[in-house]
């Protein structure tokens, strides 16, 4: 059985991790070789297309952390839960960026798909 909300705080730390070497080795263990990630702004697949589009978020919302608001919705090996991104210090209700993610594990507890929305960007 997967523990989803340890699942989603591995996830979103990958996200957050800045080095990218222990990024490379979060995904590696967090995804499973063939995983997919699809938000809008993004349609990759496997360890590598993942960590760039990680390393690329990075890059496009410098000094902003991701965090988990209200709890994770799991069932049958797959769970949904939001998330917030903004400075550090900034209460999450007025982060910049919010968004909705799907993750779907495999039988390794594994993340195999992320299915992300977007709800508020910056203009």
């Amino acid at each position: 059985m997967t523990d989803f909300t340890a699942l989603a705080h591995r996830y979103l730390a990958a996200f957050n991790e800045t080095d990218p070497t222990a990024r490379k080795e979060q995904v590696a263990a967090l995804f499973a070789a063939d995983a997919t990630y699809t938000d809008p702004l993004a349609d990759v697949s496997g360890h590598d297309g993942i960590d760039g589009f990680l390393g690329a978020a990075q890059q496009q919302l410098a000094g902003f952390t991701f965090r988990l608001v209200g709890d994770v919705d799991a069932h049958h090996g797959q769970a949904r839960f939001r998330w917030a991104a903004g400075p550090s210090e900034l209460v999450v209700d007025d982060a910049p960026v919010v968004g909705f993610d799907v993750i779907v594990a495999d039988d390794d507890g594994r993340i195999r798909s992320v299915y992300g929305f977007l709800d508020a960007v910056p203009s």
